[in-house]
C-alpha cells in the first residue's frame, strides 16, 4: 500500500527538519543552517548539519542524509508507515488508514481542489481581462493595489449575476458543488446561487498553497450585507485549522523568526505590498490553538497586530487568553496595537515599512505583559478588587500546558501585583526618601543644570570626597578600587585618580594632570561639598561619607541590571533569566 504523494507532500510542509530533528539533537544556528553533535556517532565536534530550506539533514560523519521520514526511521528504528504516523501525529493531520473511506475521501479531495482552481483560475482572469469589470479594478487602485499585486495573491472578482455554475457542471456533479460551499440552493427561486457574487474572492490556499476556501469583500457600501465572508466549513476546509498567506509566509521562516498575524486579508496584502511579507491573517474567527500551534511550527515570535480601535482591542484581548496556554519557553508571543482607527494595511501605507518596523521595535509588548495592564485598569485600589485582579490572573495562568511557563508567568504576575501593595514598597520608599533629602539640599545646584542625571551627581561627590583626601586614600586605596560608576567620563577620571594613587609619592591636586573644566564641574555640583563644609573633616567621617556613595552606586547598578534582565525575560523566559532576576530583587529587598 502507497500513500498518496499529496499526503506525505502535506506533512513535509508542515513540519520543519530543523524542529522535527531538535526533538533528538541539540541545534545552534549557523548562517542559513542549523548544526548539532551527529544522533548516529559519539562525537565531540558538531559534524551534523541541517538545511530547513532544502529539507533535509547531512551527518558528515557517518554519511547519513536524509528527509524528515528518514531520520525518524532511523533515530528511532520504526518501519516506514510508522515514520508516517508519528509525523502526521506532530503535523496535526489525520492518520491515513488506506480504508475504503481513506480512498474515498482522498477523490472527493482531488474533486473539490479542481472545483476550487477551476473557480479562483476564471474569476481572476475575469477581473483581470473583463471590461466591464473596470469599476472592480478602480477600486483596488484606489487601495493602492496595482496587477502584480492581484497576481501575486490571485485575488478574483465574481460579477453580480454569475453563471459560472452551469459550466462547472458538465465536469462535476451538483452534489459535489453544493458540498464546495462556493454555491447554495436559492428555495424559492429553485437555483443554484454563486456564494460570493458581486464581491472581491481572497483564495485562502492550504499550507501546500491550493486553494481550500475564500474570502469574500462587498466594494460597494450596502447595509444589509456583511462586509466579510468566508467559505462555509466543510470536510476540507476547517477556519479554526487555516491562516490566509501561510503558504507563502512559512518561506521566509529561513530568514525571519517572526511573523505578524492580523485580521484581514486587505492588510496581509498591504503589508506584503510595502514588502513586508511574513504576515498572516485568521479567518474571521478568534485565534485558536491550532493556528498558533501551526505558526509555531515555523516561527519564534508571533506578533499579533489586529486594528486600532475598540474591536481590534477586544480581538486582542480574546486572541492573548486564547493563546497564552500554547505559550512555550522557546517561543514568544507579542502584541502590536495601532494608533486608534488605524489598521495595519492603512497604517503601513501612510507611514512604509521601515517606519511600521521600527513602530514594531518599539511598541510591541509580550503576552503576559499586555494581560496584566489589562486587568490592572479594571483594577481599584482595594482589597476586594486586588483580591478579584490577582484571582483572574491566577485563573488565566492555570490555562498555560507548559510546566515551566505556567510557573515564571505566574511569578512574573505576583510579583508585579506586590510592587502595587505598599507593603511590598516599604523598602523602596525608604530609599528613595533618602535621595529625596539628598536632592533638597542640593535643589538650587540641580536646577540650575538640569542636563545632570542623580547618577551623576552621586559619582561627583565620589571624586569629590577623593580629591580632597587623596591623603587617605592613598594609604587607603582598597576602599576605592572595586567602586563602580557609570558616565564615561566620570569612569576615565576616576582610573587616573587611582593610577596616580598607586604611586607611592605625595600627590595633590595640582599634579593629577586633571583637566580644569572638569575640575570646575565636580567643584560646582557635588552635592556632597555642602556636608562636608559643615561637619569636621575626619577618617570616620569620609568613611562614612564613601559607604553611603558606593552603596547608592551599587544599587543604581542593581536597578539598571533588574530592569535589562526584566526585558530579556519578557522575551526569552528562560529559567537562568528568571533565577538571577530573582535573586537580585531579592538583593534589593536586603539593601
Amino acid at each position: 500500500m502507497k500513500y498518496p504523494k499529496e499526503y506525505l507532500d502535506e506533512i513535509k510542509t508542515r513540519l520543519k527538519v530543523s524542529s522535527v530533528v531538535s526533538k533528538v539533537v541539540s541545534l545552534k544556528k549557523r548562517g542559513k543552517e542549523f548544526v548539532g553533535l551527529s544522533p548516529f556517532k559519539n562525537e565531540k565536534t558538531p559534524s551534523f548539519t541541517v538545511n530547513d530550506e532544502k529539507e533535509f539533514y547531512h551527518c558528515f560523519a557517518t554519511s547519513e542524509h536524509g528527509n524528515i521520514f528518514d531520520f525518524v526511521m532511523k533515530t528511532q528504528n520504526l518501519r516506514f508507515g510508522e515514520a508516517v504516523k508519528y509525523l502526521a501525529n506532530i503535523a496535526g493531520m489525520q492518520p491515513y488508514l488506506f480504508t475504503k473511506q481513506d480512498e474515498e475521501r482522498e477523490k472527493n479531495w482531488k474533486e473539490y481542489l479542481s472545483i476550487y482552481s477551476n473557480y479562483v483560475d476564471y474569476y481572476h482572469d475575469q477581473l483581470l481581462k473583463n471590461e466591464k469589470l473596470s469599476y472592480a479594478r478602480d477600486y483596488l487602485k484606489n487601495r493602492s493595489l496595482g496587477k502584480d499585486d492581484v497576481k501575486k495573491f490571485k485575488i478574483g472578482f465574481v460579477e453580480k449575476n454569475p453563471s459560472f455554475f452551469d459550466e462547472l457542471k458538465k465536469e462535476f456533479s451538483e452534489k459535489t458543488l453544493l458540498e464546495s460551499g462556493l454555491f447554495y440552493f436559492d428555495e424559492n427561486k429553485k437555483i443554484y446561487v454563486e456564494r460570493f457574487r458581486g464581491r472581491l474572492i481572497f483564495p485562502i490556499n492550504n499550507i501546500s498553497g491550493q486553494p481550500i476556501a475564500l474570502g469574500g469583500r462587498i466594494i460597494q457600501n450596502f447595509d444589509y450585507l456583511a462586509k466579510y465572508i468566508n467559505s462555509p466549513e466543510t470536510p476540507f476546509f476547517k477556519k479554526g485549522s487555516n491562516l490566509y498567506n501561510l503558504d507563502q509566509a512559512r518561506k521566509l521562516s529561513n530568514k525571519l523568526d517572526h511573523i505578524f498575524l492580523v485580521e484581514g486579508y486587505m492588510d496581509v496584502v498591504g503589508l506584503c505590498k510595502n514588502e513586508i511579507e511574513n504576515v498572516v491573517a485568521n479567518l474571521g474567527t478568534s485565534l485558536t490553538d491550532k493556528q498558533i500551534l501551526v505558526l509555531n511550527q515555523f516561527f519564534g515570535d508571533i506578533i499579533i497586530c489586529f486594528d486600532g480601535d475598540e474591536s481590534g482591542y477586544k480581538a486582542a484581548l480574546r486572541a492573548a487568553e486564547n493563546s497564552i496556554k500554547e505559550l512555550k519557553p522557546e517561543k514568544q508571543i507579542s502584541f502590536l496595537f495601532l494608533p486608534n482607527k488605524e489598521d495595519p494595511d492603512s497604517f503601513v501605507n501612510k507611514n512604509g515599512k521601515n517606519f511600521f518596523l521600527d513602530f514594531t521595535k518599539e511598541n510591541k509588548i509580550s503576552i503576559h505583559q499586555f494581560i496584566f495592564s489589562h486587568y490592572k485598569k479594571q483594577t481599584e485600589n482595594n482589597p476586594s478588587s486586588m483580591a478579584v485582579f490577582e484571582k483572574k490572573l491566577r485563573s488565566i495562568t492555570n490555562t498555560i500546558k507548559d510546566s515551566f511557563i505556567k510557573k515564571y508567568i505566574l511569578e512574573y504576575f505576583l510579583e508585579k501585583i506586590a510592587e502595587l501593595t505598599p507593603h511590598s514598597n516599604q523598602n523602596k520608599n525608604k530609599f528613595f526618601k533618602k535621595k529625596i533629602k539628598s536632592l533638597e539640599s542640593t535643589k538650587k545646584i540641580y536646577i540650575e543644570s538640569e542636563t545632570i542625571t542623580g547618577v551623576e551627581l552621586k559619582e561627583y561627590s565620589l571624586l569629590y570626597l577623593i580629591l580632597n583626601n587623596l591623603s587617605f586614600f592613598q594609604s587607603n586605596i582598597h576602599l576605592v578600587e572595586n567602586i563602580k560608576i557609570f558616565t564615561e567620563i566620570n569612569k576615565q577620571i576616576l582610573n587616573s585618580i587611582i593610577d596616580k594613587l598607586k604611586v607611592k609619592d605625595q600627590i595633590d591636586v595640582d599634579n593629577l594632570n586633571l583637566d580644569q573644566q572638569l575640575l570646575d564641574k565636580i567643584n560646582k555640583f557635588a552635592p556632597i561639598k555642602h556636608i562636608l563644609k559643615n561637619k569636621p573633616n575626619n577618617d570616620d567621617q569620609v568613611i562614612d561619607l564613601l559607604d553611603d556613595i558606593s552603596k547608592d552606586l551599587f544599587n543604581h547598578g542593581l536597578e539598571l541590571r533588574i530592569q535589562e534582565l526584566e526585558s530579556k525575560f519578557s522575551k526569552d523566559m528562560s529559567e537562568r533569566t528568571f533565577n538571577e532576576l530573582k535573586e537580585l530583587k531579592n538583593e534589593r529587598k536586603s539593601n
